[in-house]
């Protein structure tokens, strides 16, 4: 007979199996096609593990438990969103699996947790590849304007400018820096799609093939060029000229699986470092703006910045995979640091 604490144990299991598996379940109706596909084979096998545990329950199997808090807010944001963070939790859940700890899971479903988590791995890999340059710039633009502004606002205020100047200043180095991040956002991205424009193939170099000398075969060189063997480019090229020749099929001129990496538009990236960066570098200026000064400014806006930088360090922590909470901390202990270097320059300064 099973105890008292093995029964506890494993209805926690079969509840986490089945919260798990509707997560899959509910992200597959967000996706088409393969994914799709992968998704319900992941909820499928979370079935399987759920009648593991309930044979092992037996009459204990009702009601099986409640899951942990984490996989519960994962089931409700992926009924909710189904978006990349939420394949990007999932991974993370699946690599905290206790399974290879407990003997009353089988050494299949320990691995089984295993690869789920590789499996949803390249799955959030796929989502995070597919994000433009317009989320990076966002993101990392509203922890720039957080940060350099904080710095600013401090460094002036420490000085023993008066909270009018701290202001203006403020406000100078919103716009400053907000123009300067979406200038370079706008140069970025618009120098590396001319770079990957550049490396693609000519369209109409796909009209020579009929007319190549077929043994000759210089169709070789071009996959070879490209980073095939010679072997396997040899191959390639002669099923090109096969098709090309006798088939009368003009084949895309490129090597197999080329794909270029997804930059975004040089205006979008542009306009969201400039939105972002200018709402970030907003938020240490507001305790001014509503007639704040002293401490009890510099504590407000501090305060405020903090919390943001919080949420952006999760938003990357998420997205990355990693552990949110340790990301938001160090997010918080860099920009904090770099405030708290400026502050020191202004009493420094204001001193003398």
């Amino acid at each position: 007979m099973p105890t008292r604490s093995q029964i506890k144990r494993w209805q926690h299991y079969l509840a986490e199996e089945r919260a798990e598996g509707a997560v899959y379940a509910e992200l597959a109706v967000h996706k088409t096609g393969e994914e799709r596909e992968i998704l319900l084979a992941l909820a499928e096998a979370e079935s399987r593990h759920e009648d593991h545990w309930r044979q092992l329950l037996g009459e204990h199997a009702r009601p099986p438990g409640r899951p942990n808090l984490r996989t519960r807010v994962l089931a409700l944001l992926a009924r909710r969103f189904g978006s990349v963070f939420i394949l990007a939790l999932a991974q993370r859940t699946e690599a905290r699996s206790p399974y290879n700890a407990d003997d009353d899971a089988t050494p299949a479903m320990a691995a089984d947790e295993r690869i789920h988590g590789e499996v949803v791995r390249g799955l959030a890999s796929r989502g995070r590849s597919r994000l433009s340059g317009s989320f990076r710039a966002a993101v990392f633009g509203a922890n720039d304007g957080l940060v350099s502004n904080l710095a600013l606002v401090l460094g002036i205020g420490a000085s023993g400018a008066s909270a009018r100047t701290v202001l203006v200043t403020g406000l100078a180095g919103l716009l400053a820096g907000a123009l300067s991040m979406g200038a370079g956002e706008y140069v970025s991205v618009r120098s590396q799609r001319e770079l990957l424009e550049s490396s693609t193939p000519d369209p109409t170099a796909v009209t020579a093939i009929p007319h190549l000398d077929v043994d000759a075969n210089e169709l070789t060189l071009v996959y070879r060029a490209r980073g095939m063997s010679e072997a396997k480019a040899k191959a390639h090229a002669t099923e090109v000229l096969a098709h090309g020749v006798h088939e009368g099929v003009l084949p895309r001129l490129e090597a197999p699986d080329d794909e270029h990496e997804s930059v975004g538009t040089g205006l979008g990236a542009a306009g969201s470092s400039f939105c972002f960066f200018a709402g970030g570098a907003l938020i240490p200026v507001l305790p001014y703006l509503f007639g704040l000064e002293g401490t009890a400014a510099v504590a407000v806006a501090v305060l405020l910045v903090g919390m943001a930088l919080l949420t952006t360090g999760a938003i990357v922590g998420l997205l990355s995979g990693g552990p949110p909470l340790r990301r938001a901390l160090r997010q918080l202990a860099i920009g904090i640091g770099a405030a708290g270097a400026t502050y020191l320059l202004g009493l420094f300064f204001g001193g003398g």
